[in-house]
């Protein structure tokens, strides 16, 4: 029992974190906004610290349905790790009631449970109470947002799609059961590569995955992602552009594992899916004149991206995928923590707001410029190797041509992402705009947002060595 309670250490960690942050919520006195913040900050890293400690642990819990592993743990220190920036740059709410910053808290925390639920997931239904956990989390997040009705419509927007996402998932898994009979994902894999080509199987399999392709903004689930963009908070939508989308990667991976790369119509389905969302997220972005309305249609692209290394299959391809969870959480964080740190009031950022900003705080402009210039996927960033992985997984299992399609892509990306440094570093700044402070921690966390862009482009080795271990330990259950 002692043995289970330390495998099961860093959730329940976060689980007695949002019961002090719902105890905040229950106060009736005067809001403490500093208070909410010291207090979320302070366990964010503690959180961190028992993830980072944990990463090693292995085993079952919960009669097999819960695994601990390389893979799992990992994308746990991803999650932690998103969850304690986006508290780090939560400092000040301007856009949210100061008596609500405690629930923001508390759903960033819950949402963040969720997720690290989900990766360790190896059951249908526990996967599923999972995925909602996260998901309804986020969908109370949206409409905090004050003064903003584009923010309730945003909410609901989010809210109807995504249930009607979670329903498709649920009915996809109830043919997965029909089929296999049983909800264990081991139990799937043995008898699922036999059944693969029948009608119910591949119908089961696609539904299934249709609720983690909402969750990446993968083309045609992506509808959601540029109304919420736009609609909610900033701080709330770095969280969903950092943290919510690796826990999509992770499961993707779990599941389209089970499958061995035995099912053709999984990968031609895969294939079009990549093609589409790269094309139509890079196309749309270039009209984009809102930098999240920007960041969402190149998180549709990325999603994109990430099909190829997840089609392919293999342990590159995963360990590629694991790769870029990492350097897409960072590169985004970098954009997003510019917008936020330049925003006034939390309204947001039209691309114009960045003219001149190489003079009013080069420090910002430096972040900025590597967070697009990684998104674009230009050396010396992570952006660059994360995706030099993947094409190199690609062009090993033979899809030598789709790789030159997303090439394609990457030098249409370059048309929008250039606009954002030409906005910093070439237009001059509107008249009357003064110089941006900084405080000391956000100039710090510039800092380390910056080294681990560079050390990821530019040392891969060591955290790819663990990606391949993580990705061997998926293969090798499954």
């Amino acid at each position: 029992m002692q043995d289970q309670i330390i495998l099961f250490l860093p959730e329940l960690f976060f689980l007695l974190m949002a019961l002090v942050l719902f105890g905040l919520t229950l106060g009736s006195g005067r809001p403490k906004p500093r208070r909410d913040y010291y207090v979320a900050l302070v366990l964010g890293a503690v959180g961190l610290v028992l993830t980072l400690g944990s990463i090693k642990a292995e085993g079952h819990l919960f009669f097999q349905a819960y695994r601990l592993d390389l893979f799992s743990q990992l994308f746990k220190c991803f999650l932690s790790f998103g969850l304690f920036l986006v508290i780090c740059i939560s400092s000040r709410l301007d856009d949210i009631e100061e008596r609500r910053h405690p629930e923001f808290y508390l759903f960033l925390t819950t949402s963040t449970l969720g997720m690290m639920l989900l990766v360790s997931a190896v059951e249908l239904i526990t996967l599923f109470v999972a995925l909602e956990l996260s998901s309804y989390s986020l969908y109370i997040l949206i409409p905090l947002r004050k003064g903003s009705s584009h923010s309730t419509e945003a909410g609901i927007k989010f809210f109807f799609i995504g249930a009607m996402a979670s329903a498709t998932m649920l009915f996809g898994m109830s043919y997965l059961y029909g089929v296999c009979h049983t909800t264990y994902l081991t139990g799937i894999l043995s008898s699922l590569p036999a059944q693969i080509h029948a009608p119910g199987a591949v119908i089961g399999m696609v539904l299934t995955l249709c609720g983690l392709f909402f969750k990446l903004a993968v083309f045609p689930f992506h509808n959601w992602a540029p109304d919420v963009y736009e609609g909610g908070t900033n701080q709330v939508i770095t969280f969903i552009a950092t943290a919510s989308k690796l826990a999509g990667m992770a499961i993707l991976i779990r599941l389209t594992a089970l499958t061995n790369g035995s099912s053709a119509y999984l990968i031609n389905l895969l294939i079009v899916l990549s093609m589409i969302g790269m094309t139509f997220g890079n196309l749309v972005a270039i009209k984009q004149k809102d930098f999240k309305r920007l960041l969402a249609y190149s998180s549709i692209a990325h999603a994109g991206y990430i099909l190829i290394g997840i089609l392919t299959m293999s342990k590159l391809g995963y360990s590629s995928v694991i790769y870029y969870a990492l350097a897409y959480l960072i590169l985004n964080f970098a954009c997003f923590m510019v917008l936020i740190t330049t925003s006034e009031k939390g309204k947001n950022v039209a691309i114009e707001d960045f003219n001149g900003l190489y003079s009013r705080a080069p420090l910002l402009a430096m972040t900025l410029l590597l967070g697009v210039f990684g998104l674009a996927g230009l050396p010396p960033t992570g952006g660059f190797t994360s995706k030099f992985l993947v094409f190199i997984a690609a062009i090993e299992k033979g899809y030598f041509w789709l790789v030159v399609f997303a090439m394609v892509n990457v030098t249409i990306s370059l048309y929008y992402y250039i606009n954002v440094v030409k906005a910093a570093y070439l237009n001059p700044p509107a008249e009357g705009s003064e110089k941006i402070k900084i405080s000391v921690p956000l100039r710090l966390l510039n800092y380390v947002v910056i080294i681990i862009i560079l050390w990821l482009g530019l040392y891969p080795a060591t955290l790819l060595d663990r990606a391949r271990t993580a990705a061997e330990a998926v293969l090798a259950v499954l």
